[in-house]
């Protein structure tokens, strides 16, 4: 047998025995809180068709999605995230709710890329979607129980950083920039690649107070106090509006008690383009990325028929348990194995014990001597 086959492909890997069994711990606790605030679980395919994730959605780009063909010629792919398949299956099967819907989700998500930089292809995400809700309540409530989740795990070092799209967005319909140069100058900006976005704005000939605003965006960060720079940065009514629904946010997130795990970034914009306002990401030590993902998408819902605002969050599993990991963060482990041992002889009566103890809700391995 070649030795190939025991190995796995690059960017996948097998997580078994104690790491395993933490990971199974982080996701019930995850879980509880998640489940607490009312949200019921939801499973959908691992691979959807094509379209589900096309570029007319705003999610992944083609390039890096698995793509493959059913028998019909059919191209199909592995979900990328999870929110576009939770918005079809809400416009599926929720088309006539007028009530706000609110669905829990956990699973695989698959990136085909090879600038992988240590991250992995083949990630575990949890996350949850509040559907039909269009309040600065239902905002805070996402951010406040992605708060608690994280904290019920056992992670207490922590910042979600908030944002809202709307308020770049504003500035640039007030600079008059298309929406191909917009989504050009959010990737360079999100990337911060400053250069590249000064030299885009230089070649549109963007007004010279609409790109130093633009530019700006990047370095409004911090806590509540960057909302009235904000304000006297932009006058479009666009901008401030935005500012005026993070303002609202902030004082229910003061309600939940949850504030001193908040800051405020307007710099910050997603990959993902059917986001729409708020948008959050949740950072630690330990990963060099988000662990955290989740915002406001409230046109993604018509592309599958249905008009509805919406809001969600993932949390990637695999990059909180490795921040958990670097941080000397205890995970209870509930996994003790109680051992029996047995002979030809005693067997019987060995398997009455094991199985008594199995009744009371042990775990038991039965093994020869």
């Amino acid at each position: 047998m070649s030795r190939k086959l025991v190995h796995t492909p690059e960017g996948v890997r097998d997580i078994y025995g104690d790491e395993k069994a933490k990971k199974t711990i982080v996701e019930g606790l995850l879980h509880e809180i998640i489940e607490g605030y009312g949200y019921r679980d939801i499973q959908t395919p691992t691979f959807e068709f094509f379209d589900v994730f096309s570029k007319e959605v705003g999610t992944t780009p083609s390039k890096e999605l698995y793509k493959f063909f059913d028998k019909e010629g059919n191209t199909l792919v592995l979900r990328p995230d999870f929110t576009p398949s939770i918005a079809r299956c809400a416009a599926k099967y929720f088309m006539d709710e007028d009530v706000p819907i609110r669905f829990c989700y956990q699973g695989n998500t698959f990136t085909n890329t090879s600038e992988l930089q240590g991250k992995l292809k083949e990630s575990t995400q949890m996350g949850a979607e509040l559907v039909g809700d269009a309040s600065v309540q239902a905002d805070a409530e996402m951010i406040a129980m992605t708060i608690e989740a994280l904290c019920h795990a056992g992670l207490s070092d922590f910042q979600i950083s908030v944002g809202n799209l709307e308020y770049f967005k504003g500035i640039c319909a007030e600079a008059g920039l298309d929406e191909e140069t917009e989504l050009e100058l959010r990737e360079y900006i999100s990337g911060k690649n400053y250069f590249g976005a000064e030299e885009l704005l230089e070649r549109t000939h963007v007004d010279a107070k609409d790109k130093e605003l633009l530019l700006k965006v990047s370095e409004l960060f911090g806590n509540a106090a960057i909302f009235e720079e904000a304000k006297k940065a932009a006058s479009n009514e666009r901008s401030r509006n935005a500012i005026v629904r993070l303002e609202e946010v902030y004082q229910v997130l003061c309600d939940y008690g949850v504030e001193k795990y908040v800051s405020f970034d307007l710099g910050m914009l997603s990959k993902y383009n059917y986001y729409t306002g708020i948008i959050f990401k949740g950072y630690t030590y330990g990963v060099g990325d988000a662990i955290v993902k989740g915002g406001r998408y409230d046109n993604l819902l018509g592309r599958f028929g249905k008009n509805a605002p919406a809001i969600g969050f993932m949390i990637v599993v695999d990059d909180l348990l490795a921040a958990m990991g670097r941080q000397h963060i205890a995970i209870a482990d509930n996994n003790d194995i109680e051992k029996i041992y047995y002979n030809t002889s005693n067997f019987t009566e060995k398997l009455e014990e094991a199985k008594q103890l199995r009744a009371a809700g042990k775990k038991v391995e039965l093994s020869h001597e």
